[in-house]
Formats: structure tokens, C-alpha cells, sequence
């Protein structure tokens, strides 16, 4: 996934106190996710059924 020009969104639990935030940008088909502190650093991507999966046993 090219991720150059991806639009990043922080997570809506980032809270102004510089705490621990992710950020997620999405492509057709696929969403990314990385440490809003390291922009340049590694990267997660998922197919959006995959994502969905994690975001539902993350929440458990």
C-alpha cells in the first residue's frame, strides 16, 4: 500500500496530553495504522474485514 499521500486521522481517544495515540488512514480496500509519535516509523496494514476482526477483540 502506498501510503506517501495518505490522509492520517488520530484516534478519538487521543487526548491533548500527549499520551499514547494512533492514527489510521484508509485506501480502497485496506486500512493502515501507526504510532502518531513515530510518523515515520513501521506501520500496520489490514484488509478491512481483517481490521473490523481486530477492532471487534480489541474492544473485548
Amino acid at each position: 500500500m502506498e501510503l506517501t499521500k495518505a490522509v492520517w486521522r488520530k484516534s478519538s481517544y487521543t487526548t491533548s496530553n500527549g499520551g499514547d495515540c494512533v492514527e489510521l488512514a484508509s485506501a480502497p480496500g485496506t486500512v493502515a495504522v501507526r504510532d502518531s509519535k513515530d510518523p515515520d516509523g513501521p506501520r500496520l496494514v489490514f484488509g478491512r474485514r481483517a481490521f473490523a476482526e481486530f477492532l471487534t477483540h480489541i474492544k473485548r
